[in-house]
């Protein structure tokens, strides 16, 4: 089934990741498939202008833990080391209850952003 909305959002996120792609590979170009995960990663970390908000968090409900962090581990990490299991399991679960109402704010932010472009656009045209 063809849907027009959802091919010009799969259109700008490829060309996104193409731009992305142009940044990390080597000159001679030929190894971009080596280097994709990169680029995923820089993409889903980023938090995007439209919704304020990376999408890794809108999918997984907290930010990713970026390999740095995996070498000095931040506020967040050293409280987790030190909560029991149990804990750890009943913030995890706040933390995806509260899951939902982030998305549907990243939504709302994005139907504004999109109705400011629209405007703007208009206006241009007028």
């Amino acid at each position: 089934m063809y849907y027009a909305a959802a091919n010009g959002l799969v259109e700008a996120f490829n060309k996104t990741l193409c731009n992305l792609l142009k940044k990390v590979v080597a000159k001679s170009k030929r190894d971009w498939h080596e280097r994709i995960g990169e680029a995923l990663w820089a993409y889903r970390t980023t938090v995007r202008t439209p919704t304020q908000a990376t999408p890794y968090a809108l999918v997984y409900g907290v930010e990713a833990v970026i390999p740095l962090e995996q070498q000095i581990p931040p506020l967040r990490i050293a409280i987790q080391e030190r909560l029991t299991e149990e804990e750890n399991a009943q913030i995890r679960l706040e933390e995806l209850e509260a899951l939902d109402e982030k998305r549907l704010e990243a939504q709302q932010r994005l139907e504004c952003y999109q109705a400011r472009l629209s405007w703007a656009l208009n206006k241009k045209a007028a």
